[in-house]
């Protein structure tokens, strides 16, 4: 899976908790979460300071944290974990460096309880 391919992924899949995902797909959707987060921070910043109400972080942020949040609980499926271990970073520093090791995890081979692998797809 490439980049352009997960983002697409992300936006059509943006409401599907069920089922895997695989770690590219993860990892292109981070990338291309962080990069426009950067972006718009960089827009709000010239538009705060020309007067301008600093609202392209918020947009963006409303626009793609939910497919963010789906992709990283398909991501745990496919580690053979719930879905709710999504909210471990909110425990400090352990939860993020937990968080951080499961998603750089290899998927479970095969089927599991969430579903097909997703590479046989």
């Amino acid at each position: 899976m490439g980049f352009t391919e997960a983002i697409r992924s992300g936006f059509q899949n943006y409401v599907t908790f069920s089922g895997r995902a695989r770690r590219a797909e993860y990892w292109w959707w981070t990338l291309f979460y962080s990069l426009m987060t950067v972006v718009a921070a960089l827009a709000d910043s010239a538009l705060a300071s020309s007067g301008g109400l600093p609202l392209v972080g918020l947009i963006f942020f409303l626009v793609a944290m939910l497919p963010y949040l789906s992709v990283a609980v398909r991501r745990f499926h496919d580690i053979g974990k719930s879905g709710w271990w999504v909210l471990i970073p909110l425990i400090p520093l352990v939860g993020s460096l937990l968080f951080l090791y499961w998603m750089v995890q290899p998927g479970n081979t095969g089927p599991n309880e969430y579903g097909p692998d997703p590479i046989d797809r």
